[in-house]
Order: C-alpha cells, then structure tokens, then sequence
C-alpha cells in the first residue's frame, strides 16, 4: 500500500455538454417510456427549451463553469442536493458493501478481523496524508494504456500535460478529492442543509458494541499508528464488557428526518453533550462490532444497510461493521463522496488485511490497561431527548419492517460466456432486468444506472439509462413472442442491445449523459428565480426521474456483495455483479413489490437469453 507514485496526472475539467447533445439523448431516453402522442408534446416542449429559455441558461453555466476553474459544474448542485435533502440518510441514501471472507478461515475471528482491518484502515489514512496513495487510472482501452510502457512514458509528460497524454490512449486519471472526507468525517444535521464536518487532527477510533461508545487512541502525538497489539488489547476489553444495552440508545436519533435530529442534536448541545458529540464527529472512523454471526446473504444485506438501529452511527463518513462471525462491511454515508472512493478503500483493506496482517491468531494482546486508555462515552439524556430516541426508534422499526431484500446467484455463466459472444456482460444484465420487469409488470419503465466520472475534476456521477427502444423491442420479443423469432434473429437483437448500451457507458463517463446537465440548469433556474421553465413541469419528465429501476454494479475481487434501498416507494434498489462463471444480484423493495418474483423473472430472462446464445429453443 505505501509506495511512491510512479506517475502524477492531473485531471482533466469535466465537460458541459452541448444543449442540442443533451436534448437529444434525452429523447432517446424518453422514447421507450412514452406514447406518441406523449412523446410529441415532450419533443416540442424540448424544442421551445433549447432555442429559448434553456439556451439562456445554459450560456449562463457554461459562463460560471468558466469562472470556476477549482471545480466542476455538478460538484455545488450536488453537494446542495444531498445536504438539503430532509429525508432520513438511512434506506434513502446511504448503501453498503460487504467484503469477502479472508481466504485463511482462522483470521475471521472477529476480534482478528477487527484488529486486522482496524491497523489496515490506518495504513490507508497514512499513505492517503503522505501523498503516497498512487493515483487509481480508468482505462477505456486498457491494451493501450495499462502497460509499463504508458507508465514510462507519462512519467517524463509534465504534469499540467499529463491528463492530455492519457487522454490520448483513453486512460484518465480519477479524481482523488472525496478521499479527504473519507477519515475524520461526520455529516452534521442542520435545519434546511446538513453540513459536512473534518477534524483531521482528531487521533482516536470510535467503536459501537450494544448501543454504547468508546473511544481510544490509535494514532500517537507523532502520527504513527499505535501498536497492533493495543488495538487488540482495547478492542478485547470493548468485546468483554457485560454492561446491557442502554435504555435510549442515541444512535436511533441518525436515521430521523435532519430537522427533527438537527433540533434534537441542538437539544444535545446545549444539554452538557458538546464535547461527547465532538469526540463522535471527528473520530478517524466507526468500527461497529455486532454480537451475532451472519446467517446468509439477505440476513447480511438487512444487518449491513440498518440492523437494528443502536449500532451505527448512519452520519459518519463510514461505519465498519464486523459481525461475531468476521463477516466485514463498510456502510457508508452518500453526500460527501461516491461509491469508486469507498471501493478503492475497501480493495486496499481487504489487500493489506489479507496480505499483511498486523496480528495473528497467535498474537498475544499487549499487557496495557485498557480500561485507562478507553474513555466510554456517556450522554446526559433529558425528558424531551428520551421521548425524541422512542420516536426515532418507532419509526425506525416501522420503516425497515417494510423493506425486503432478496438475492439470486445465476450459475450458468457470466462475463467470460458473454465476453466470447461479443456482448458487453452489463448490458446483459440490464437487458435482464428490463425482461424481467415487462415479463413480472408488462411495461417498461423509468430506469438508472450509475456511472461514475471521476475522471474529471470534482466530477460526481452520472446516469447511464439502459431502458432503450433496442432493450424494449428485444425484451418484447422474449417475453411476448420468443416463437416468432429464430435464436439468430434474438442474437442480433441483444447485440444491438450491446453496441447501444456500451456508446451509453461511453458517453456517461466521459460527462457526455443529459441527467446532470438538465439538472443543473434546472438548479440555476431555481438559484436565479426565474419560474421554472416548462420542460421540468412536464409530467414525462418527473417519470424518467422516477427511477423504478435504480441499479448499481461494482466488480471486485474484494466484494461479496452489495445494497442499497429503493429510490422511489414503488421502486426496487438493484445491485448486481457479473462475475466470470456467474451473475448475482441483489433486490431491495417496499410493500408494493415482490423481490423474490422479480428475481425469478430475472432467473427466467437470463436463462432465455443463454439458451438463445447457445442456439436453443426459448422455453415458455
């Protein structure tokens, strides 16, 4: 993990696409969602927008854009769309992903895993402050450009120049920004707009076990990580201690509506509580130790996207969790930064951990006394703050008694099977869900998948939208009417489906979607007072906004699997992975919808979708 980086690149300004780009690809995207006649009135809607009101807004972004040359169009608007949200951050917004076992079962112990990963974690923050953290480079060529040859030669390009050299073989260097919020991070409720909150300087860990908080050193005066032995020996006496849960456990308070915690957390403050929540907020990260083991993968998915609700702090930058049995994740709060930052953390912690762990199943813990080094935190609690912790708590309960998730692991084949046939392994996933959802509700409906673009400076993310008139014709012919058409004719289909998906993924990376450019100037219209124009109002596009579909994909060698909540109340949260001899995918609902019927529609679409590529028969 700590070696010097090789070659330094500076990325590149992310684009404004051209308003005519935009409004095009926004009726690509609108096509298979509308009727004719809804179709029509949207197109001239865009019309009047793009020679009139839209034009004058968009000059106006492209002018600020200009004058802003620290930042990205998108980083304010979305920094202001996270942070004004009132809605609580748990099952709205904040996911999870899950590590894999370690390979060598006996380092699963969960005092070992938690020691192991603790010091890893650790290691990060030190290579992370020293500059030392090697650059993550995306390839969209990567014969080209991840060789030792383009490491050399990028080495002697100056650096203002050298994102102008990747550039030119299709390799960019990612945008490395969110990674300061990573440690010593906690959003702070605020009435209207939260705030994002670091203290760097802060040295100690904050641990949660049954409800209760400790805090203890793991960074000395000098900066260097205390001895692997300590953190052992505390988190030890932390595992040992019998106290019973609290009555009014304070975590609760974090998955309420901000202007109700941020009343609370005021209430809290001006309660004697000041400096307990400072030690909270700006400890380097939470570790949360659960006391039971992890039964299977939908017992993990509700345990790591909410568990009870006493052991997270949902507001902290990252909570990572370490059930009895070793199983690992981390959840994480949205606002501050996206998934690509976490998961690179997460890689190198499951790397360093695996690899190089500070402790063995041998290792003794120090001989040191913890209860000295562990300051146990404890919160004055009035009347009106113990009433707001039952209120939280109900409805809390309440709310994750209505989510569902549901998981399938399809072992027929995966990304090296769709590889040889020349299809892009996420468009087949998605043209998959798009079968499953018209098979499962006949219809095809609003749909997002994220992308993110962190090439580019400050760069966010943006919507890639998989529901096209080539995914609806070919989900339509599978589910509709499999006889009508021979295996060859489905193949061209879902190679169509490819080829378009894939210029989609292009595009959204290279900055080149329409989602966060209407969204900005929706934003700027909204900042400057002018009545929001007509396009917004139409009802086509609340629809497309409304993602039923809302999925996510993250391929590593270091993540089991993954989850996030719906978007939408009748929407459902996918997250999937297409792995080299299988697919998993992972289904998060609300009353309403049927994640396991989903999932078999899901089953039903690939196994067709196999049997075509193989040249069999489509059963019905």
């Amino acid at each position: 993990m700590c070696c010097r980086i090789e070659f330094a690149l500076s990325t590149g300004k992310l684009p404004i696409p051209k308003l005519e780009d935009t409004i095009r690809r926004y009726l690509s995207a609108q096509k298979p969602l509308l009727d004719d006649s809804q179709f029509r009135k949207t197109e001239q809607l865009c019309k009047s927008f793009e020679t009139g009101i839209g034009k004058e807004l968009h000059e106006q972004l492209v002018a600020q854009d200009k004058q802003n040359k620290h930042t990205s169009y998108i980083s304010g608007p979305w920094f202001d769309m996270y942070l004004t949200a009132r809605d609580p951050v748990v099952l709205n917004f904040n996911p999870f992903m899950s590590f894999d076992p370690d390979p060598k079962s006996e380092y699963n112990d969960q005092l070992i895993r938690a020691t192991n990963m603790t010091v890893s974690a650790l290691r990060f923050l030190k290579t992370l402050r020293a500059d030392l953290l090697e650059p993550e480079v995306f390839h969209l060529n990567p014969a080209k450009s991840d060789t030792d040859t383009f490491k050399r030669f990028i080495r002697f390009v100056p650096s203002f120049l050298s994102w102008y050299g990747a550039y030119l073989v299709n390799a960019y260097p990612l945008d490395m920004s969110q990674y300061y919020r990573l440690f010593n991070s906690t959003r702070l409720p605020r009435p209207h707009r939260d705030e994002l909150f670091t203290d760097d300087k802060a040295r100690h860990l904050l641990v949660l076990r049954k409800g209760h908080f400790y805090i203890f050193d793991v960074l000395d005066q000098d900066g260097n990580i205390v001895s692997a032995s300590e953190i052992q020996a505390h988190l030890k006496y932390i595992l040992s201690d019998n106290s019973p849960a609290p009555e009014f456990p304070l975590s609760y308070l974090t998955s309420e509506n901000r202007d109700i915690w941020a009343e609370l957390r005021q209430k809290l403050v001006s309660g004697g509580n000041k400096e307990t929540l400072r030690k909270v907020d700006s400890a380097v990260f939470c570790l949360c130790l659960d006391d039971f083991p992890i039964k299977d993968f939908v017992h993990l998915s509700h345990s790591m996207l909410h568990g009870d609700g006493t052991n997270r702090w949902f507001d902290k930058s990252f909570n990572l969790i370490i059930a009895k049995d070793g199983t690992a994740a981390i959840h994480f709060e949205h606002a501050w930064g996206d998934g690509v930052a976490v998961l690179r953390f997460l890689n190198e912690v499951f790397k360093d951990s695996t690899q190089a762990p500070a402790i063995t199943p041998q290792s003794q813990p120090a001989s040191t006394d913890s209860s000295v080094a562990i300051q146990k935190l404890n919160f004055k609690l009035s009347d009106a703050l113990k009433t707001g912790i039952s209120i939280a708590k109900e409805k809390f309960d309440a709310t994750v008694k209505t989510l569902t998730i549901d998981y399938i692991q399809f072992q027929r084949g995966g990304r090296e099977f769709l590889k040889k046939q020349k299809l892009s392994p996420d468009s087949m996933a998605q043209l998959a869900f798009q079968m499953a959802f018209l098979r499962q509700y006949g219809q095809t409906v609003a749909t997002y998948e994220s992308c993110s673009t962190a090439a580019f400076k400050h760069g966010r993310t943006e919507a890639i939208r998989p529901a096209s008139i080539f995914t609806k014709r070919c989900s339509e012919a599978f589910v509709r009417e499999p006889s009508k058409h021979s295996s060859g004719e489905l193949q061209q289909m879902m190679a169509k489906c490819s080829t378009y998906h894939n210029q989609l993924t292009r595009e959204a990376a290279m900055g080149q979607g329409f989602d966060r450019h209407l969204f900005a100037l929706r934003y700027l219209a909204a900042a400057k007072g002018i009545s929001m124009p007509e396009l917004f109002l139409d009802p086509a596009y609340r629809q497309i906004n409304h993602n039923i579909l809302s999925t996510s994909t993250l391929n590593s060698p270091a993540v089991s699997i993954g989850c996030f909540a719906p978007v939408v109340s009748d929407g459902l949260g996918i997250a999937y992975a297409v792995q080299d001899g299988w697919i998993g995918c992972n289904v998060s609902t609300y009353q309403g919808r049927d994640a396991r019927e989903f999932l078999q529609c899901v089953e039903k679409a690939l196994e067709d979708m196999f049997d075509a590529l193989e040249g069999k028969p489509i059963k019905s």
